[in-house]
């Protein structure tokens, strides 16, 4: 039958399903997926073109891998030849079934070094058939055991656009005071580096000490941040999984090795770059899947000798998630980084989706097992101000963090904190800079700059600066002798004494050079912990890192938390002077009788339902909606039970006209009729936070007209579906109030003094 709504839609050229128009508008809908292309690279994993695993050693030398002579070898294959593979164990581990090797990586009887002793001889194709056959469920069983360190951490992003040295210290502070292991910034002007630099080292180390600081600009520039004394790792070395990626990049793996062995020197902690996609991305994917060309990438960073890598497909992250199995590619090449003993810093740092679900989700396979950085990079600044390209969760996502660590018992590298201290550390860190930009003659930073540092949220909250007189005094700094000396001298002379120690302690540890250690950050102050003094030793239940302690103690306490007793206070009151127990309640004789009941506490231990409504005003309500019909109302009070149903079944049954409405203390309430079970009814009003005094009088009003033989229309509530999410703690409490009410006792006639308004 077509019906005028349907011609309506015809007409308006709208014919589609509705429900499907909505799905479209979805954040999930923003995105973009395509089919697998193996000849362009888009292949997450295994496409027809990656090789078969094989290697053959003559003399100690490769000289066939991966399907390969060593006469065809590019560049990255000769490194890893000759470099990355361990030759001792290396015929044994390929000789090893790849299922085999899997099933280790699960077995809680095999440990750690068992299967890193095998990795270390893999070849990459033999990496990629490991994790082939396991699931995304595997995998995160394999990376909490593979994980380097024990002890999971993480990294967070500060940056601003307005490159505001102030909000850089403060924005660093509170970064330092919520418990990230490193912090990492950059520029959008290439000269600000040296500034920018400076702002997060003082920021983080007057708020925390130990915390590992680092500048992204070019390698070289980068260096030359590292021997000022300003920066602690680096981790912008990007590697590459075939030849000419690499080329493009102005690199080949030798100058990679050179260059860390530079920054390993001086005492700076060095990770590389790499992520499944950058090869398709760049064009020379070679036909290969992501996570082939990764394991190259994996292999080359071993054989470099850096501390480890930063992996997930990190900027690249769009594209393999625009793929089937794009997530689950990601969560292998994590996997893969902490078989071979990399240090990873496991992604989640650019912007993965617009929809919050797929985020989470993806996150969570990094989150549950643990990594030695769940970010790569979270974003501790809004998105708006990340310079590196947004940020996949940032500083309005802390609350969301900290919560599901509480809700899972995890420890994903984030303390809650409380405004009052992070003010304090944003302030002072700001104060700090300012000090030292008075003392080394740099444009000075106002009072008005530190407060509203202090107290700001964006670098849209900030006074402009001269951009151009920062820039130059930048510029002064790098090419000038002032190192981290300076700058301690500068604190020290200025009063904050506790910081200058830090930065001090901070040029120590560079010269003991304990942080190069595999996976290593500072914990508690200046205590170094790392894969040799906190290795992950998981072997099952019971074993590894686990959240309890202080630790543990830290991570509940989250702002929000408050005493269950605050939920319920607003209920609790003096008991209502117009309602009085008069005596044992009978059953009624007359039809035009409504009996009200209501439960153990009502109006006495409580006084307002959880919508916040008086009790009284409830009362009242209710028996307005009765005379309006001319019946007549009678309160009892029902003492055996704090059900609703129980309690509108017991006034039902002393109702002279059989029809009751039955009351919770906390407001839920029905309709019930004398020889109905007690959990059948009229009319039922569970979503108690929605009923307002006209709802409850015509609840009143309903049962008058079912006593008098009518069908009235149903009570209309409307339906609050956050209600239960919002409200379950206080409703629980409220009962539970209720609850210590209840006495073996017959319900009560009550008196209640109002003045109908019929």
């Amino acid at each position: 039958m077509t019906t005028t709504a349907t011609l309506d839609r015809s007409v308006n050229g709208d014919t589609g399903s509705r429900r499907f128009s909505i799905l479209a508008g979805r954040d999930i809908n923003r995105e973009t997926y395509v089919e697998e292309w193996a000849e362009a690279g888009l292949t997450v994993a295994d496409s027809p073109y990656d090789p078969q695993p094989s290697l053959r050693i003559v003399d100690g030398q490769v000289m066939e891998m991966d399907g390969k002579e060593r006469a065809e070898f590019d560049a990255l294959d000769r490194f890893i030849a000759d470099h990355a593979l361990d030759l001792t164990v290396a015929e044994e581990a390929m000789a090893t079934p790849s299922h085999q090797i899997a099933r280790m990586l699960v077995d809680i009887n095999v440990p750690q070094p068992t299967i890193r002793r095998l990795a270390d001889g893999c070849t990459p194709a033999k990496l990629c058939e490991i994790v082939r056959h396991m699931n995304v469920l595997e995998m995160m069983m394999g990376l909490g055991k593979m994980r380097v360190r024990k002890t999971p951490a993480n990294q967070a992003h500060v940056t601003n656009w307005r490159e505001n040295p102030a909000l850089l210290a403060a924005d660093a502070a509170e970064a330092a005071l919520r418990g990230f292991a490193e912090i990492e910034t950059t520029v959008r002007v290439a000269r600000a580096a040296p500034l920018n630099a400076l702002a997060i080292l003082v920021g983080s180390q007057t708020s925390r000490g130990g915390v590992l600081t680092q500048c992204a600009v070019e390698e070289a520039f980068g260096l030359r941040l590292g021997i000022k004394g300003l920066t602690s790792y680096a981790e912008t070395l990007s590697v590459y999984g075939s030849e000419r990626s690499f080329v493009d990049g102005d690199d080949t793996p030798w100058s990679k090795a050179f260059l860390a062995s530079a920054y390993a020197s001086r005492g700076i902690k060095v990770r590389f770059t790499s992520g499944t996609g950058s090869e398709a991305l760049m064009g020379y994917a070679e036909q290969c899947s992501m996570l082939y060309l990764e394991a190259r990438c994996l292999l080359i960073t071993k054989g470099a000798g850096s501390q480890g890598v930063q992996n997930g497909s990190i900027s690249c992250i769009a594209l393999p998630e625009a793929l089937p199995g794009g997530v689950r590619g990601v969560l292998a090449e994590n996997l893969l980084a902490s078989m071979l003993g990399l240090e990873c810093a496991s992604g989640n740092d650019a912007l993965a989706s617009h929809s919050a679900l797929r985020k989470t989700a993806k996150l969570m396979l990094q989150m549950i097992p643990g990594t030695d950085f769940i970010c790569s990079g979270y974003s501790a600044i809004p998105k708006q101000d990340n310079m590196f390209g947004g940020g996949n969760f940032d500083a309005e996502d802390f609350d969301d963090w900290t919560v599901i660590q509480r809700d899972m018992q995890v420890n994903g590298g984030i303390r809650p904190v409380r405004e009052e201290e992070a003010i304090a550390a944003r302030r002072q860190a700001a104060q700090a800079l300012q000090a030292i930009y008075a003392e080394l003659d740099f444009p000075p930073i106002g009072d008005e700059e530190v407060e509203a540092a202090a107290l700001a949220h964006s670098s849209e909250d900030m006074p402009e600066r001269d951009m151009v007189a920062d820039l130059a005094a930048a510029d002064r700094f790098l090419e000038g002798t002032a190192n981290l000396s300076d700058v301690v001298r500068a604190l020290h002379r200025s009063g904050f004494e506790q910081a200058a120690a830090n930065l001090l302690e901070m040029g120590r540890q560079r010269v003991a050079g304990d942080y190069l250690q595999p996976s290593a950050i500072f914990a508690d102050g200046f205590n170094v912990i790392s894969a040799i003094n906190d290795n992950n030793d998981y072997t099952g239940p019971g074993t590894g890192y686990r959240l309890e302690g202080e630790t543990w103690d830290a991570l509940q306490r989250i702002p929000q938390q408050k005493s269950p007793r605050d939920f319920i206070d607003a209920q609790v009151g003096e008991p209502l002077p117009n309602l009085a127990e008069i005596s044992t309640a009978k059953v009624g004789s007359t039809a035009n009788e409504i009996v009200v009941a209501v439960g153990p506490a009502y109006g006495t231990s409580l006084v307002k339902t959880i919508g916040e409504l008086d009790h009284e005003e409830v009362l009242e309500a209710l028996l307005t909606g009765v005379a309006e019909e001319e019946f007549y109302g009678r309160v009892v009070r029902v003492y055996h039970s704090a059900d609703c149903a129980a309690i509108g079944h017991a006034g039902a049954r002393l109702s002279g006209s059989g029809i009751a409405v039955g009351l919770q203390s906390r407001g839920t309430t029905v309709i019930q009729k004398r020889g109905l079970a007690p959990l059948n009814n009229l009319e039922l009003f569970p979503q108690s936070p929605s009923l307002t005094l006209e709802i409850y009088q015509a609840i009143g009003r309903n049962a008058a007209r079912y006593a008098k033989g009518l069908s009235p229309l149903p009570v209309g509530v409307k339906v609050d579906n956050g209600a239960r999410l919002r409200l379950i703690v206080k409703t629980a409490l409220l009962h539970r109030r209720e609850i210590d009410d209840i006495q073996e006792k017959a319900p009560q006639e009550l008196y209640f003094r109002w003045e109908p308004d019929v």
